[in-house]
């Protein structure tokens, strides 16, 4: 929380620019905590793409932010400029969480603050990133890596998914899930999903599964099956395979979990339920069934999860 650095200088992209600006600069309708203060730092003036941008502060106002945001950086045959490795590098000396968005993988990595860690870029640069940061365990088919005071993402949407993930960490899931709607994106995607899609995503009231997905989150609580999703579509099992295959990337049932396990997170976030409770109403069956199935999709026991991301201010544990 408190204040996000947005640190640029030319040659950066305007896309995971405007994009970080975008979900941290403003609370989302109704929602009243306290929110970011949102700074831009560079150079005097600098060019983002086509575009001329006058930042609020310099470059060594970064390590007075509480998280600073590095976008993608266009030119990644050329080394970042010194100053802007140097101030990053100040910041996570002084104690920011440090964030990267596409490629400014490469400015964190330029800064050694990826040496011995986990990362991830954009899938058709993680090859380059990997070869001029040996030291970099790169890896090419995540979303985002969280390594708790740095972090990186893939491309484009998965920068997105980041930035969400982050309001995630600071605020809980409900927050996060708000910001989503009013970015009219999905409320999370794990950062160890693949981040390559074979097939874009239709537009989200276009497509054959447009009524059913909806549906079937309302109905959680309920042993769907297969069959039960396909009599409500109106096609053969075989033939909606095809199509959450097509839309969603995975199997009907795989997708199913998933929102069973994203709706036990809220759960375990906002009330005091039990863990029997919420497995009842999340449709596992069991506090067996919903600890096995958790731990190994979130890496973490659902007891603990909610130890972590539970806001006692507002929710008690009972």
């Amino acid at each position: 929380m408190g204040t996000v650095a947005l640190a640029v200088t030319d040659g950066m992209l305007h896309f995971e620019l405007s994009l970080a600006y975008e979900v941290f600069a403003a609370a989302p309708d109704g929602v009243t905590v306290p929110w970011y203060d949102v700074t831009v730092c560079g150079p005097v003036a600098v060019r983002v793409g086509r575009f001329r941008l006058e930042p609020d502060h310099g470059l060594d106002r970064l390590p007075r932010a509480d998280t600073v945001i590095v976008p993608g950086w266009a030119d990644v045959d050329q080394d970042p400029p010194a100053a802007l490795v140097d101030a990053v590098r100040a910041a996570h000396e002084a104690g920011a969480r440090v964030v990267s968005l596409c490629t400014g993988a490469f400015v964190l990595a330029a800064a050694g603050l990826l040496d011995g860690k986990r990362a991830t870029t954009h899938w058709a640069h993680t090859e380059a990133l990997a070869s001029r940061y040996p030291r970099v365990e790169v890896d090419p088919d995540v979303l985002y890596v969280d390594n708790g005071s740095v972090l990186t993402s893939a491309g484009k949407a998965a920068a997105m998914d980041l930035c969400l993930h982050l309001i995630r960490l600071d605020h809980g899931s409900a927050i996060a899930n708000t910001a989503a709607r009013r970015l009219v994106v999905p409320p999370h995607r794990a950062g160890g999903q693949a981040q390559f899609v074979t097939a874009p995503v239709p537009a989200q009231d276009d497509h054959p599964l447009a009524e059913l997905l909806p549906w079937a989150i309302q109905r959680l609580d309920q042993p769907l099956t297969v069959m039960d999703l396909a009599r409500r579509a109106n096609m053969s099992s075989r033939h909606l395979g095809r199509h959450f295959r097509s839309i969603t990337g995975t199997t009907p049932l795989r997708w199913l979990l998933t929102q069973r396990i994203r709706r036990a997170q809220e759960l375990l976030e906002t009330t005091g339920d039990s863990v029997d409770t919420i497995a009842e109403t999340t449709g596992m069956g069991t506090a067996a069934t919903l600890r096995r199935h958790f731990n190994r999709t979130v890496g973490v026991p659902p007891d603990t999860y909610r130890r972590a991301f539970r806001d006692t201010r507002t929710n008690p544990t009972p």
